[in-house]
């Protein structure tokens, strides 16, 4: 019997990540790096997220707005953000989104495009859960969120974010965005930083 069973199809990605740590702890060389290659394997193929178009005020999406909100509340004042701006019907039909990430069925990071104008959308209400940072579930929530402006006619995605959210500003910047002057309610905040890319 293996001493490193296959991964439970119920148990978190947090447990797959342990079982993949695991693996490189094998004592036979060979053996171990060869396991530890195809659980990475496998553990890449479970960790795509499903990301889909879901109510705003879902359970999971209400789950996950309040984590991102209490995430920037630790930052930054009331007044500071921006995001509890987001109305429903700011999302509905033809005028935006709001998606959900999920792997295995389990709501793990979200993600909202609204129409600004008729070549611009806006990106709001970017999260993922802490224990999956750093593994591309923002970058496939984000790169989602294009194709869906694309769709309402939109070239052009701004975004919003704050000067104390490294992390952000660095997806942004990988993924194409340049920085710009902030626009409306952004404009007058200190701690605003904003950015745009042609989609």
């Amino acid at each position: 019997m293996s001493d490193h069973p296959e991964s439970n199809g119920n148990a978190s990605p947090q447990t797959r990540i342990k079982e993949v740590a695991d693996a490189l702890e094998l004592s036979s060389p060979l053996g171990g790096a060869s396991a530890c290659v195809s659980r990475l394997y496998r553990l890449h193929e479970q960790m795509k997220a499903m990301i889909a178009a879901e109510p705003f005020d879902s359970p999971d999406a209400r789950r996950l707005i309040a984590a991102l909100d209490a995430h920037l509340s630790s930052r930054y004042s009331p007044e500071q953000r921006f995001g509890p701006n987001l109305k429903p019907e700011q999302l509905a039909q033809g005028l935006g989104t709001f998606v959900v990430a999920r792997i295995d069925g389990r709501a793990v990071g979200c993600g909202a495009i609204r129409l600004l104008d008729e070549t611009t959308v806006e990106v709001k209400r970017m999260y993922v859960e802490p224990e999956l940072r750093g593994h591309g579930v923002a970058k496939e929530i984000l790169a989602h969120l294009e194709g869906a402006g694309q769709e309402l006619g939109a070239r052009r995605s701004v975004l919003e974010t704050g000067i104390y959210q490294d992390e952000a500003v660095g997806l942004y910047r990988r993924a194409g965005y340049t920085q710009v002057d902030c626009w409306g309610e952004y404009a007058a905040a200190p701690t605003s930083v904003c950015f745009e890319k042609t989609i």
